[in-house]
């Protein structure tokens, strides 16, 4: 990463992350050029290539910038003294909140994994990484409420938030989010025994 004589991030690098990550989202990862981040980002290619050895790491280095807001998120609710049946549900407040969020297009970690199959590919390892970062934050949560069911909660709990991802984007997000966090109302209820 170029820094400059301060320690500080480049302003170029900023606007490239910021222009790509914009991009990426918004129309994906395969279908956007670098010719076209460079002119919306005003730098050239020169100053990319500087900053990011290629594409793949730009869009390794746009997952990460998502995988930070993420945890930034789920840092807010761990963070806020809850109980972990209540910051379980600030954590699905908050995933419910994305999928109604104006632009939203589904999970940007799902839809790098569909562009990047390839189990060797970085940008995959990227989205495996913080799947792993986000499973195990999740059963650490189940683990105060019930240990041993902690870690099929915590699965069911991603494939709610998987599924509530893929259908916001596809029919009435309002709807969907309030579905999702129904379902980890009726997890948690289940879980804690008072069902």
């Amino acid at each position: 990463m170029v820094q400059n004589v301060r320690g500080q991030v480049s302003e170029a690098r900023s606007r490239l992350l910021a222009t790509a990550t914009r991009i990426f989202y918004s129309e994906g990862l395969h279908s956007v050029g670098i010719d076209r981040i460079v002119a919306e980002a005003k730098v050239t290619r020169a100053t990319l290539y500087r900053h990011f050895a290629s594409k793949d790491e730009l869009v390794v280095a746009y997952l990460q910038t998502v995988a930070q807001m993420d945890r930034d998120q789920v840092e807010q609710a761990l963070g806020s003294g809850l109980p972990a049946d209540q910051a379980l549900r600030a954590v699905a407040q908050g995933i419910a909140a994305g999928i109604e969020s104006t632009g939203f297009r589904g999970c940007a970690f799902l839809n790098a994994a569909a562009e990047f199959p390839d189990r060797s590919h970085p940008v995959l390892n990227a989205v495996l990484d913080h799947r792993a970062w986000f499973l195990q934050t999740i059963t650490d949560l189940f683990a105060q409420i019930d240990e041993k069911s902690a870690p099929a909660a915590a699965r069911h709990f991603v494939m709610l938030r998987d599924g509530a991802m893929a259908a916001g984007c596809l029919t009435d997000p309002e709807a969907v989010g309030a579905t999702f966090l129904a379902g980890v109302n009726g997890l948690l209820t289940y879980r804690s025994g008072t069902a």
